[in-house]
């Protein structure tokens, strides 16, 4: 399935909210996927929140671990460069082969002009190896940084990865989501998604991570956020 990217799909500038993007995807999931593999993707959902991953992720108030990975270009970015002028708004996606990262992914380069003009930096963090970074940014038309996080180092600092349950790795394999060639070893890892931002002195003005990966935070509340914390 070839998901259109919103400039394809919706023409006008107006930015639509991403519950309407995602609600659209989830019925073309619902239409064309089998339902024992749309109860799997459910059933993986479950246990993650019942573990309660996303209670345990790097809160308010903490700093954020250093950290340096390649961008889509293979230069190293570390979070020192990524905060040396502005705040930084810091996705962790699940990788390019997610349509609801990518749904994400291209709403939050629509509303960038405002994100900037709140005096922020946007950059995005998925395990996915940089050539594939470089394909998604390249293929999406995003204009900012996507960083490679090898093992999901940086997104276990965070308190986001967890390792995908077998028989969610059975469909993923059935559709030919290859993590391993994807993500460049063969852990079957990922992060929650995730949205931070993060002030100039390395602590976590905002944080959501959920478990259900068909939820994000919309891109203009992080513009209003970023508004409300301009005095901090």
């Amino acid at each position: 399935m070839k998901w259109r990217s919103l400039e394809e799909s919706t023409p006008e500038t107006e930015v639509r909210p991403l519950r309407e993007i995602f609600a659209e995807r989830q019925e073309l999931i619902a239409k064309y996927a089998p339902t024992e593999t749309q109860a799997i993707h459910a059933r993986a959902v479950a246990e993650l929140k019942q573990k309660c991953l996303a209670a345990n992720t790097l809160p308010v108030g903490s700093k954020v671990p250093e950290f340096q990975l390649q961008n889509q270009d293979g230069k190293n970015i570390s979070s020192s460069d990524l905060l040396a002028k502005e705040r930084l708004v810091l996705c962790f996606i699940r990788g390019r082969w997610c349509p609801f990262c990518v749904a994400q992914m291209e709403a939050m380069n629509l509303i960038l002009p405002e994100i900037e003009q709140a005096g922020a930096t946007l950059a995005a963090i998925s395990p996915q190896t940089a050539q594939q970074s470089f394909f998604m940014r390249d293929q999406h038309k995003l204009r900012f940084s996507l960083l490679s996080d090898p093992g999901n180092q940086v997104a276990r600092k965070f308190g986001l990865s967890y390792q995908v349950p077998e028989e969610q790795k059975a469909v993923y394999k059935r559709a030919f989501v290859n993590l391993p060639f994807v993500n460049g070893d063969d852990s079957w890892e990922l992060p929650i998604p995730a949205t931070y931002i993060i002030d100039r002195d390395g602590t976590v003005l905002y944080a959501s991570a959920l478990e259900d990966y068909t939820e994000r935070p919309e891109p203009v509340e992080i513009v209003r956020i970023l508004a409300n914390h301009s005095g901090a």
